[in-house]
Protein backbone atom coordinates (compact mmCIF):
# COMPACT_ATOMS: atom_id res chain seq x y z
CA UNK A 1 0.00 0.00 0.00
CA UNK A 2 1.25 3.50 -1.16
CA UNK A 3 2.07 6.08 1.64
CA UNK A 4 -0.66 7.97 0.77
CA UNK A 5 -4.00 6.61 -0.69
CA UNK A 6 -6.83 8.87 -1.67
CA UNK A 7 -10.37 8.47 0.12
CA UNK A 8 -13.61 9.84 -1.26
CA UNK A 9 -16.83 9.43 1.25
CA UNK A 10 -20.04 9.70 -0.04
CA UNK A 11 -23.14 10.05 2.05
CA UNK A 12 -26.55 9.86 0.31
CA UNK A 13 -29.17 11.70 1.72
CA UNK A 14 -32.31 10.19 3.30
CA UNK A 15 -31.60 6.69 1.32
CA UNK A 16 -32.12 3.50 3.81
CA UNK A 17 -30.71 0.41 3.54
CA UNK A 18 -33.81 -1.05 1.91
CA UNK A 19 -33.59 1.19 -1.08
CA UNK A 20 -30.39 -1.09 -2.54
CA UNK A 21 -30.38 -4.32 -4.18
CA UNK A 22 -27.36 -5.86 -2.70
CA UNK A 23 -28.98 -5.31 0.42
CA UNK A 24 -32.34 -6.87 -0.65
CA UNK A 25 -34.22 -4.27 -2.20
CA UNK A 26 -36.85 -4.85 -4.90
CA UNK A 27 -37.96 -1.37 -5.74
CA UNK A 28 -34.80 0.54 -7.50
CA UNK A 29 -32.45 -0.70 -9.99
CA UNK A 30 -29.27 0.10 -8.25
CA UNK A 31 -26.53 -2.22 -10.46
CA UNK A 32 -23.51 0.45 -10.05
CA UNK A 33 -23.58 0.16 -6.16
CA UNK A 34 -24.75 -3.54 -6.42
CA UNK A 35 -21.39 -4.10 -8.34
CA UNK A 36 -19.34 -1.56 -5.77
CA UNK A 37 -20.89 -4.11 -3.59
CA UNK A 38 -19.18 -7.07 -5.07
CA UNK A 39 -16.41 -5.46 -5.49
CA UNK A 40 -15.34 -4.11 -2.30
CA UNK A 41 -16.95 -4.89 1.54
CA UNK A 42 -20.67 -3.88 2.24
CA UNK A 43 -21.50 -3.81 5.69
CA UNK A 44 -24.41 -5.19 7.48
CA UNK A 45 -25.07 -3.51 10.32
CA UNK A 46 -23.83 0.16 9.87
CA UNK A 47 -25.55 2.77 12.18
CA UNK A 48 -26.52 6.35 11.18
CA UNK A 49 -28.55 9.06 13.14
CA UNK A 50 -31.80 9.61 12.88
CA UNK A 51 -31.71 12.71 10.80
CA UNK A 52 -29.32 14.66 8.25
CA UNK A 53 -26.83 17.57 10.45
CA UNK A 54 -26.76 15.19 13.77
CA UNK A 55 -25.49 12.32 11.47
CA UNK A 56 -23.13 14.98 9.81
CA UNK A 57 -21.56 16.03 13.38
CA UNK A 58 -20.75 12.59 14.72
CA UNK A 59 -19.81 12.06 11.07
CA UNK A 60 -17.42 14.98 10.45
CA UNK A 61 -15.93 15.18 13.86
CA UNK A 62 -15.68 12.04 15.56
CA UNK A 63 -17.59 12.44 18.54
CA UNK A 64 -21.34 11.16 19.80
CA UNK A 65 -23.39 14.38 19.45
CA UNK A 66 -23.57 15.30 23.20
CA UNK A 67 -20.17 16.55 22.89
CA UNK A 68 -20.35 19.39 20.17
CA UNK A 69 -24.04 20.06 19.29
CA UNK A 70 -25.37 23.57 19.37
CA UNK A 71 -28.58 23.41 17.22
CA UNK A 72 -30.18 22.35 14.14
CA UNK A 73 -27.54 23.13 11.17
CA UNK A 74 -25.51 24.85 12.99
CA UNK A 75 -21.78 23.51 13.71
CA UNK A 76 -19.37 25.62 16.30
CA UNK A 77 -17.62 27.94 13.92
CA UNK A 78 -14.15 26.39 16.75
CA UNK A 79 -14.97 22.85 15.63
CA UNK A 80 -12.30 20.84 13.82
CA UNK A 81 -13.36 18.92 11.14
CA UNK A 82 -11.92 15.73 8.93
CA UNK A 83 -10.95 18.11 6.57
CA UNK A 84 -8.72 19.82 8.93
CA UNK A 85 -7.42 16.84 9.87
CA UNK A 86 -6.88 15.16 6.30
CA UNK A 87 -5.06 18.19 5.39
CA UNK A 88 -2.77 18.49 8.20
CA UNK A 89 -2.37 15.12 7.04
CA UNK A 90 -1.07 16.30 3.66
CA UNK A 91 -4.10 15.84 1.66
CA UNK A 92 -5.36 18.14 -0.63
CA UNK A 93 -9.20 18.22 0.62
CA UNK A 94 -12.67 19.21 -1.58
CA UNK A 95 -16.24 19.28 -0.30
CA UNK A 96 -18.70 19.17 -3.24
CA UNK A 97 -22.68 18.84 -2.42
CA UNK A 98 -24.55 20.05 0.36
CA UNK A 99 -23.66 21.80 3.02
CA UNK A 100 -26.17 22.79 5.85
CA UNK A 101 -23.96 23.63 8.56
CA UNK A 102 -24.92 27.44 9.21
CA UNK A 103 -27.69 29.55 9.66
CA UNK A 104 -30.26 27.24 8.94
CA UNK A 105 -33.78 29.32 10.73
CA UNK A 106 -35.89 31.54 8.72
CA UNK A 107 -35.77 35.10 9.88
CA UNK A 108 -39.15 34.74 12.18
CA UNK A 109 -37.94 31.52 13.93
CA UNK A 110 -34.96 31.30 16.98
CA UNK A 111 -33.93 34.45 15.12
CA UNK A 112 -30.23 33.99 18.16
CA UNK A 113 -28.94 31.51 15.41
CA UNK A 114 -29.11 33.09 12.75
CA UNK A 115 -25.69 34.34 11.61
CA UNK A 116 -24.24 31.22 13.11
CA UNK A 117 -22.69 28.31 12.59
CA UNK A 118 -19.60 27.14 10.24
CA UNK A 119 -18.69 28.43 7.05
CA UNK A 120 -17.24 25.76 4.51
CA UNK A 121 -14.08 27.87 3.77
CA UNK A 122 -13.66 27.74 7.99
CA UNK A 123 -14.07 24.15 7.88
CA UNK A 124 -10.77 22.37 6.57
CA UNK A 125 -11.53 22.39 2.58
CA UNK A 126 -9.33 24.04 -0.44
CA UNK A 127 -11.80 23.94 -2.63
CA UNK A 128 -15.98 23.72 -2.14
CA UNK A 129 -18.77 23.29 -4.71
CA UNK A 130 -21.51 23.18 -2.43
CA UNK A 131 -25.69 24.28 -2.06
CA UNK A 132 -27.14 25.40 0.69
CA UNK A 133 -23.55 27.14 1.81
CA UNK A 134 -24.81 30.36 3.62
CA UNK A 135 -28.45 30.41 2.97
CA UNK A 136 -30.98 30.41 5.36
CA UNK A 137 -34.23 28.12 5.29
CA UNK A 138 -34.83 30.22 2.01
CA UNK A 139 -32.21 28.33 0.23
CA UNK A 140 -33.06 27.52 -3.60
CA UNK A 141 -32.76 24.49 -5.36
CA UNK A 142 -30.71 21.36 -4.97
CA UNK A 143 -31.97 19.64 -7.84
CA UNK A 144 -32.92 21.90 -11.24
CA UNK A 145 -31.28 24.92 -11.78
CA UNK A 146 -29.69 24.68 -8.67
CA UNK A 147 -28.50 27.64 -6.00
CA UNK A 148 -24.59 26.88 -6.19
CA UNK A 149 -21.88 28.66 -4.36
CA UNK A 150 -18.33 27.53 -5.31
CA UNK A 151 -15.21 28.46 -3.67
CA UNK A 152 -17.58 31.74 -2.62
CA UNK A 153 -18.72 32.64 -5.61
CA UNK A 154 -22.40 31.83 -7.17
CA UNK A 155 -22.28 29.47 -9.99
CA UNK A 156 -23.37 31.35 -12.56
CA UNK A 157 -24.23 28.86 -14.97
CA UNK A 158 -26.96 26.64 -13.65
CA UNK A 159 -29.77 27.54 -15.49
CA UNK A 160 -30.98 24.34 -17.08
CA UNK A 161 -28.54 21.86 -15.32
CA UNK A 162 -29.15 19.24 -12.70
CA UNK A 163 -27.51 20.42 -9.40
CA UNK A 164 -26.56 16.46 -9.02
CA UNK A 165 -24.30 16.23 -12.38
CA UNK A 166 -22.91 19.34 -11.52
CA UNK A 167 -21.41 18.23 -7.66
CA UNK A 168 -20.49 15.03 -9.49
CA UNK A 169 -18.71 16.94 -12.35
CA UNK A 170 -16.76 19.29 -9.75
CA UNK A 171 -15.36 15.73 -7.63
CA UNK A 172 -14.40 14.24 -10.51
CA UNK A 173 -12.20 17.63 -11.73
CA UNK A 174 -10.83 18.37 -8.57
CA UNK A 175 -9.79 14.27 -8.57
CA UNK A 176 -8.02 14.85 -12.27
CA UNK A 177 -6.37 18.27 -10.91
CA UNK A 178 -5.10 16.76 -8.17
CA UNK A 179 -3.95 13.14 -9.31
CA UNK A 180 -0.78 13.56 -8.99
CA UNK A 181 -0.85 14.03 -4.97
CA UNK A 182 -2.95 12.40 -2.31
CA UNK A 183 -6.85 13.72 -1.89
CA UNK A 184 -9.81 13.79 0.11
CA UNK A 185 -13.33 14.58 -0.88
CA UNK A 186 -16.20 14.63 0.79
CA UNK A 187 -19.74 14.48 -0.95
CA UNK A 188 -22.72 14.46 0.62
CA UNK A 189 -25.45 14.76 -1.62
CA UNK A 190 -28.65 15.96 -2.51
CA UNK A 191 -29.51 13.01 -3.59
CA UNK A 192 -32.54 11.29 -2.72
CA UNK A 193 -33.73 14.05 0.17
CA UNK A 194 -37.22 15.72 -0.84
CA UNK A 195 -38.28 17.99 -2.57
CA UNK A 196 -39.19 14.98 -5.24
CA UNK A 197 -38.17 16.19 -8.20
CA UNK A 198 -38.03 14.77 -12.00
CA UNK A 199 -33.98 13.62 -12.53
CA UNK A 200 -32.90 14.67 -16.61
CA UNK A 201 -33.62 10.73 -16.77
CA UNK A 202 -37.40 10.99 -15.87
CA UNK A 203 -40.18 11.99 -18.93
CA UNK A 204 -41.00 15.19 -17.13
CA UNK A 205 -37.91 16.69 -17.18
CA UNK A 206 -37.89 19.08 -19.95
CA UNK A 207 -41.40 20.62 -19.33
CA UNK A 208 -41.83 19.98 -15.51
CA UNK A 209 -38.77 19.77 -13.69
CA UNK A 210 -39.63 21.57 -10.53
CA UNK A 211 -42.50 19.96 -9.64
CA UNK A 212 -42.54 17.92 -6.62
CA UNK A 213 -43.96 14.39 -6.59
CA UNK A 214 -42.85 11.30 -4.13
CA UNK A 215 -43.68 9.13 -7.72
CA UNK A 216 -39.99 10.62 -8.53
CA UNK A 217 -38.19 8.80 -5.93
CA UNK A 218 -37.38 6.04 -7.63
CA UNK A 219 -35.92 7.99 -10.49
CA UNK A 220 -33.88 9.65 -7.93
CA UNK A 221 -32.44 6.51 -6.25
CA UNK A 222 -31.82 5.10 -9.87
CA UNK A 223 -29.73 8.71 -10.97
CA UNK A 224 -28.01 8.06 -7.83
CA UNK A 225 -27.06 4.83 -8.63
CA UNK A 226 -25.94 6.22 -11.63
CA UNK A 227 -24.12 9.25 -10.48
CA UNK A 228 -21.83 6.27 -8.15
CA UNK A 229 -21.01 5.36 -11.51
CA UNK A 230 -19.97 8.17 -12.68
CA UNK A 231 -17.16 8.35 -10.33
CA UNK A 232 -16.60 4.76 -10.16
CA UNK A 233 -15.95 4.73 -13.99
CA UNK A 234 -13.92 8.37 -14.11
CA UNK A 235 -11.33 6.97 -11.00
CA UNK A 236 -10.90 4.22 -13.88
CA UNK A 237 -10.06 6.55 -16.52
CA UNK A 238 -7.33 8.91 -14.57
CA UNK A 239 -5.96 5.66 -13.06
CA UNK A 240 -6.47 6.14 -9.38
CA UNK A 241 -8.89 3.10 -8.88
CA UNK A 242 -6.51 0.98 -6.95
CA UNK A 243 -5.19 3.99 -4.84
CA UNK A 244 -8.17 5.62 -3.89
CA UNK A 245 -10.59 4.31 -0.90
CA UNK A 246 -14.39 5.04 -2.19
CA UNK A 247 -17.11 4.76 0.61
CA UNK A 248 -20.34 5.29 0.19
CA UNK A 249 -23.11 5.35 3.42
CA UNK A 250 -26.55 7.10 3.93
CA UNK A 251 -27.34 9.76 6.38
CA UNK A 252 -30.21 7.98 7.62
CA UNK A 253 -33.73 6.33 6.99
CA UNK A 254 -35.53 7.12 3.08
CA UNK A 255 -38.36 9.28 3.81
CA UNK A 256 -41.66 8.45 5.51
CA UNK A 257 -43.44 8.96 2.87
CA UNK A 258 -41.78 6.56 0.69
CA UNK A 259 -42.66 2.35 0.64
CA UNK A 260 -40.13 -0.01 -1.06
CA UNK A 261 -39.92 -3.56 -1.05
CA UNK A 262 -37.35 -5.30 1.06
CA UNK A 263 -37.22 -8.89 -0.55
CA UNK A 264 -41.14 -9.83 -0.24
CA UNK A 265 -41.90 -7.18 2.59
CA UNK A 266 -43.17 -3.44 2.13
CA UNK A 267 -40.98 -1.30 4.20
CA UNK A 268 -41.97 2.31 5.16
CA UNK A 269 -39.07 4.69 5.36
CA UNK A 270 -38.72 5.58 8.79
CA UNK A 271 -36.34 8.90 8.29
CA UNK A 272 -36.61 10.65 12.09
CA UNK A 273 -37.18 7.41 14.12
CA UNK A 274 -34.78 5.88 16.15
CA UNK A 275 -36.00 2.18 14.93
CA UNK A 276 -33.51 0.60 12.33
CA UNK A 277 -36.14 2.25 9.90
CA UNK A 278 -34.50 5.50 10.44
CA UNK A 279 -31.30 4.46 11.71
CA UNK A 280 -29.72 1.77 9.55
CA UNK A 281 -28.25 2.66 6.62
CA UNK A 282 -26.72 1.21 3.70
CA UNK A 283 -22.59 1.10 3.71
CA UNK A 284 -20.29 0.05 0.80
CA UNK A 285 -16.59 0.57 0.67
CA UNK A 286 -14.51 -0.58 -2.04
CA UNK A 287 -10.49 0.25 -2.53
CA UNK A 288 -9.37 -1.22 -5.67
CA UNK A 289 -9.51 -5.40 -5.39
CA UNK A 290 -9.09 -5.63 -1.73
CA UNK A 291 -11.36 -7.67 0.55
CA UNK A 292 -13.66 -7.97 -2.62
CA UNK A 293 -16.76 -9.65 -2.41
CA UNK A 294 -17.00 -9.56 1.45
CA UNK A 295 -20.21 -9.19 3.66
CA UNK A 296 -18.97 -7.71 7.01
CA UNK A 297 -21.60 -7.74 10.32
CA UNK A 298 -19.94 -5.36 12.38
CA UNK A 299 -21.27 -2.58 13.86
CA UNK A 300 -20.32 0.85 12.57
CA UNK A 301 -21.56 4.02 13.29
CA UNK A 302 -20.91 7.46 11.80
CA UNK A 303 -17.91 8.24 14.89
CA UNK A 304 -16.31 5.45 13.37
CA UNK A 305 -14.91 7.29 9.52
CA UNK A 306 -12.39 9.72 11.52
CA UNK A 307 -10.30 7.09 13.12
CA UNK A 308 -10.49 4.73 9.95
CA UNK A 309 -9.39 7.66 7.70
CA UNK A 310 -6.48 8.66 10.28
CA UNK A 311 -5.31 5.13 9.66
CA UNK A 312 -5.64 4.82 5.95
CA UNK A 313 -3.71 8.18 6.19
CA UNK A 314 -0.83 6.86 8.39
CA UNK A 315 -1.53 9.28 10.61
CA UNK A 316 -2.87 10.21 14.32
CA UNK A 317 -5.09 12.71 15.26
CA UNK A 318 -3.52 14.90 18.11
CA UNK A 319 -3.30 13.76 21.31
CA UNK A 320 -5.27 16.16 22.87
CA UNK A 321 -8.85 15.43 20.49
CA UNK A 322 -11.59 13.35 21.56
CA UNK A 323 -12.86 10.75 19.28
CA UNK A 324 -15.48 8.22 20.37
CA UNK A 325 -14.97 6.11 16.89
CA UNK A 326 -13.22 3.01 16.41
CA UNK A 327 -11.24 2.15 13.29
CA UNK A 328 -12.65 -0.10 11.04
CA UNK A 329 -9.50 -0.16 8.50
CA UNK A 330 -8.61 -4.15 9.03
CA UNK A 331 -12.38 -4.84 7.68
CA UNK A 332 -11.69 -2.59 5.10
CA UNK A 333 -8.74 -5.11 4.01
CA UNK A 334 -10.33 -8.25 4.64
CA UNK A 335 -9.42 -8.91 8.21
CA UNK A 336 -10.90 -9.41 11.56
CA UNK A 337 -9.60 -5.98 13.48
CA UNK A 338 -11.34 -5.29 16.86
CA UNK A 339 -15.53 -4.89 16.07
CA UNK A 340 -17.53 -3.04 18.43
CA UNK A 341 -19.79 -4.98 20.87
CA UNK A 342 -22.39 -2.40 21.02
CA UNK A 343 -23.00 1.09 19.60
CA UNK A 344 -24.14 4.47 21.25
CA UNK A 345 -26.13 6.92 20.35
CA UNK A 346 -27.17 10.32 21.27
CA UNK A 347 -29.89 12.41 19.33
CA UNK A 348 -31.51 15.53 20.18
CA UNK A 349 -31.81 17.80 16.97
CA UNK A 350 -33.57 20.92 18.93
CA UNK A 351 -33.02 23.65 18.92
CA UNK A 352 -34.30 23.85 15.31
CA UNK A 353 -36.66 24.93 12.86
CA UNK A 354 -39.48 22.65 12.16
CA UNK A 355 -37.54 20.11 14.43
CA UNK A 356 -40.84 20.81 18.00
CA UNK A 357 -42.09 16.99 17.74
CA UNK A 358 -38.20 15.47 18.97
CA UNK A 359 -36.86 15.39 21.93
CA UNK A 360 -33.65 13.72 23.75
CA UNK A 361 -33.53 10.10 22.98
CA UNK A 362 -30.66 8.20 23.63
CA UNK A 363 -29.75 4.22 23.33
CA UNK A 364 -26.99 1.93 23.28
CA UNK A 365 -27.16 -1.55 21.20
CA UNK A 366 -25.84 -4.30 19.84
CA UNK A 367 -26.61 -6.59 16.24
CA UNK A 368 -29.50 -8.28 18.72
CA UNK A 369 -30.64 -5.89 21.25
CA UNK A 370 -31.26 -2.58 22.18
CA UNK A 371 -31.93 -0.45 25.38
CA UNK A 372 -33.19 3.35 25.40
CA UNK A 373 -32.54 5.44 28.70
CA UNK A 374 -36.03 5.07 30.04
CA UNK A 375 -35.94 1.95 30.25
CA UNK A 376 -37.39 0.52 26.86
CA UNK A 377 -35.43 -3.04 25.67
CA UNK A 378 -36.11 -4.58 22.11
CA UNK A 379 -34.92 -7.45 20.61
CA UNK A 380 -33.81 -5.52 16.93
CA UNK A 381 -32.84 -8.59 15.25
CA UNK A 382 -35.84 -9.91 15.58
CA UNK A 383 -38.54 -6.90 15.71
CA UNK A 384 -36.33 -3.89 13.73
CA UNK A 385 -39.24 -1.57 14.66
CA UNK A 386 -39.31 -2.05 18.28
CA UNK A 387 -43.31 -3.15 17.96
CA UNK A 388 -43.08 -4.89 21.20
CA UNK A 389 -41.03 -4.60 24.30
CA UNK A 390 -39.10 -7.40 26.11
CA UNK A 391 -38.32 -8.04 29.73
CA UNK A 392 -34.65 -9.67 30.16
CA UNK A 393 -35.44 -13.62 31.04
CA UNK A 394 -32.79 -15.55 29.63
CA UNK A 395 -29.54 -15.06 30.21
CA UNK A 396 -28.17 -14.02 27.04
CA UNK A 397 -30.71 -10.84 27.61
CA UNK A 398 -29.54 -10.34 31.24
CA UNK A 399 -26.11 -9.80 30.01
CA UNK A 400 -26.77 -8.03 27.49
CA UNK A 401 -29.14 -5.07 29.48
CA UNK A 402 -26.19 -5.24 31.98
CA UNK A 403 -23.66 -4.38 29.25
CA UNK A 404 -26.37 -1.64 27.60
CA UNK A 405 -26.93 -0.25 30.90
CA UNK A 406 -23.38 0.08 31.41
CA UNK A 407 -22.81 1.80 28.25
CA UNK A 408 -25.73 4.25 28.84
CA UNK A 409 -24.45 5.08 32.79
CA UNK A 410 -20.86 5.76 30.90
CA UNK A 411 -21.88 8.50 28.75
CA UNK A 412 -24.11 10.16 31.42
CA UNK A 413 -21.19 10.31 33.39
CA UNK A 414 -19.82 12.76 30.98
CA UNK A 415 -22.88 14.91 30.02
Amino acid sequence: MADKQNIILILADDLGYECLGSYGGKSYATPRLDEMAERGVRFTHAYSLPLCTPTRMALMTGMYNFRNWRAFGVMDPDEQTFGHYMQDAGYKTCITGKWQLWSYNPPDFEPEWRGKGKLPEDAGFDEYFLWHAGHTEDKGSRYADPVINTNGEPFEDADGTYGPDLYTGYLLDFASRHKDEPFFIYYPMALTHGPFMPTPDSPGWEEDRHRNDVGNFKDMVEYMDKLIGYILDGLDELGLRDDTLVMFIGDNGSPREVTSMLGDREFQGGKGYSTDAGTRVPFIAQWGDRAAGTVCDDLVDCTDFLPTMMQVARTALPGDVVCDGRSFLPQLMGDDGDPRDWIYQWHNPLPGHGKANYQLEEWAQTKEYKLYTDGRFYNVAEDDLETKEVEPETEEQDEAYAMLRSVLSHYWKQQ
